[in-house]
């Protein structure tokens, strides 16, 4: 079969031969396009005003759109410009590319023509119900606007500023060939920068969040007709949790849409759970700068009300990693063949609204842990002799007493080929107190060198939440001979330049391993904590990477409902096959056993980028230091 079906070889030459006769049109362009192309002109414009940028960026591809005669002449010519524009970066000597293009550029529309290959193949389009090319082509024949976004033209300039080799704003001196000189001034800058970041977070151990929260601690045992001793028994805090409007503003000032979110939960039946413990580390006065992303954790928004109880009424499931799909029995998931979760219980001490098992965590007071499907689920994994390690999880296991940890850490150590037991807990951060000496002693007990590893998971969030009595637990797990890793879930809350950085680095100064680092899950109802892949690797690659490897050792992964992790730094693992009109992308997973059996691959929709632009603007945000994230795949 011929790779073009609408044109004849005399007329794929013809347009072969017209790049050749004018390389301006391959890579100088005949109108250069006016606009820098940084985020803050890119949020602030109009949509006409993109529209005419759009010729500008690309006036061979807009020529193309705007003549052809069908989609698929469209797409027939511009895969031959494309092909041209390709070959040509393969080939430095070529007299059709620019002198200026240097390594990087070239690099980047290598990458930059290969999604915008993927974007106008026919495949994509029929397996995402959208074609790109056909919405493009008739905005700018018909000059309809109607049909497409800010957010997707925004995306379509930024692909053909990268394919001519304008995605990077690089000065003259970084195109000097001293390289020494160059990189010890490039180096210094970089520190610089970073530094000044790291000095405009704060972190829980600072004397003056130490100082508000020892306050606030005093209100809310006054509150409780409480005292120290209270405060100090985790038993208490279960059971004096934080769930209502009226119970929060009696001890701390809620914005509007705090009380517009907690009225619409207990109007849906959503529960809310604080511990009094974790409420300490608001702000009382009102949200600001140091307690935004800790409210965001705990205090639905109305939006995610709205959408749970939608979401409840259609029957539709909020099981969005097909988590029954993967379990062979009640409180077994097993997505990989030598590791299985063991769900234990079906609460927290504190619920998380962006949590991955919202659909299954109750009400502490609703929950339970059925000791027949534990014995059963436990039997399972006894008789899976290919298990090798278990992560015990729920809900949070140590909601759960010592004495009943004990009997379940009992049962699975007796396994001769257990060779690890993790257990995931977010007390560490929500309830420091639970890591009591009875449970400490249960580590010390389990943890066998050379025979059998003991290691917790926690999920610290926001360096705010590494307060002394986290510090203080930490460091008695620490001392046991045990490993502490965080798992790290990328949200708009701490998604700034080098906010999550400084988390690392404040995580491992303070005994904490930094292990994963989630991309947001992509449920409906979490969307105001969702970020664009495109940011996640930005992150990794700008920012994570002053770090020392020693500090970085996260990996950024994207959890794929029933496929499991997908390292977002592979690009044999997923690939943007389409921006749909609202600026999404759409990208294709492959599922990690992909190269050992046939496999299914999976479509997630992503944010728009330019909509997460757009709040980081409002937000007070200054978005041009986010220039690149265009240019992430």
């Amino acid at each position: 079969m011929p790779l073009f079906t609408g044109h004849s070889r005399h007329d794929i030459k013809t347009i072969s031969g017209q790049i050749e006769r004018n390389p301006q049109n391959v890579h100088q362009n005949s109108e250069v396009s006016e606009i820098h192309w940084v985020p803050s002109e890119i949020v602030t414009r109009d949509l006409a005003d993109l529209f005419v940028q759009l010729r500008k960026a690309d006036s061979v591809v807009f020529k193309i759109l705007s003549q052809s005669m069908s989609v698929q002449d469209a797409r027939e010519k511009l895969e031959i410009y494309l092909n041209k524009k390709e070959s040509n970066c393969f080939n430095p000597d070529s007299p059709f590319t620019p002198a200026s293009f240097n390594v990087s550029e070239c690099s980047n529309a290598k990458e930059c023509i290969r999604v915008f290959k993927n974007i106008i193949r026919i495949e994509n389009e029929r397996r995402t119900g959208f074609s790109a090319l056909q919405c493009l082509r008739n905005a700018i024949q018909k000059r309809d606007l109607n049909s497409i976004s800010n957010a997707f033209i925004s995306e379509i300039i930024s692909l053909l500023h990268g394919i001519n080799g304008r995605g990077f704003s690089f000065s003259e001196s970084e195109n000097e060939h001293d390289f020494f000189s160059r990189h010890e001034s490039f180096i210094n800058a970089q520190a610089q920068i970073m530094n000044d970041k790291f000095s405009s977070f704060i972190k829980g151990t600072d004397p003056s969040i130490v100082y508000r929260q020892k306050m606030l601690k005093k209100r809310i045992l006054e509150y409780y007709n409480a005292d120290e001793s209270n405060w100090d028994d985790y038993q208490w805090h279960l059971a004096n949790l934080f769930r209502s409007k009226d119970a929060l503003s009696s001890v701390i000032h809620l914005e509007k849409d705090e009380i517009a979110g907690l009225q619409r939960a207990e109007k849906e039946n959503i529960p809310v759970q604080i511990t009094p413990y974790y409420l300490s580390l608001f702000n009382p006065d009102g949200r600001d700068e140091t307690d935004r992303a800790i409210r965001a954790q705990v205090i639905p928004s109305v939006a995610y009300c709205k959408t749970v109880a939608m979401n409840r009424a259609s029957g539709k499931t909020m099981d969005y990693m097909g988590e029954s799909f993967t379990s062979p029995i009640q409180g077994i998931t097993r997505r990989y063949p030598s590791i299985v979760i063991l769900k234990v219980f079906d609460s927290c001490p504190q619920i998380c609204v962006y949590c991955q098992r919202n659909w299954e965590i109750k009400d502490i007071e609703q929950a339970f842990s059925a000791q027949s499907r534990l014995d059963s689920a436990i039997r399972w994994i006894k008789n899976h002799k290919e298990i090798t390690e278990v992560l015990v999880t729920g809900g949070d296991p140590l909601t759960l007493d010592n004495k009943s940890l004990d009997s379940i850490l009992c049962r699975i150590a007796d396994m001769e080929h257990i060779e690890r037991i993790r257990i995931g807990t977010r007390t560490l951060v929500t309830l420091p107190q639970r890591i009591d000496d009875g449970f400490l002693n249960l580590l010390k007990t389990y943890h066998r060198p050379g025979r059998r590893e003991l290691a917790i998971m926690t999920h610290v969030e926001h360096p705010v939440e590494i307060t002394p009595d986290t510090l203080e637990a930490v460091t008695s797990i620490n001392q046991c001979g045990i490993t502490v890793y965080n798992q790290q879930v990328f949200t708009y809350y701490n998604s700034r330049k080098f906010e999550t950085a400084f988390l690392r680095k404040c995580l491992k100064i303070s005994g904490i391993d930094p292990y994963y680092t989630f991309n947001t899950k992509g449920k409906e109802e979490t969307a105001d904590f969702r970020v664009p892949i495109a940011r996640l690797l930005q992150e990794r690659k700008e920012e994570a990477r002053l770090l020392p490897g020693i500090v970085r050792s996260d990996e950024p992964v994207f959890n794929v409902p029933r496929i499991g992790k997908s390292h977002l730094r592979a690009w044999q693992d997923h690939e943007p096959i389409m921006i749909l009109p609202d600026g999404q992308r759409v990208y294709r997973f492959i599922p990690w056993e992909s190269r050992l059996t046939a496999s299914d691959d999976y479509l997630y929709t992503d944010v728009s980028i330019y909509d997460y632009l757009k709040r980081l603007h409002q937000d007070g945000e200054d978005v041009d230091q986010y220039r690149t994230i265009w240019y992430y795949f």
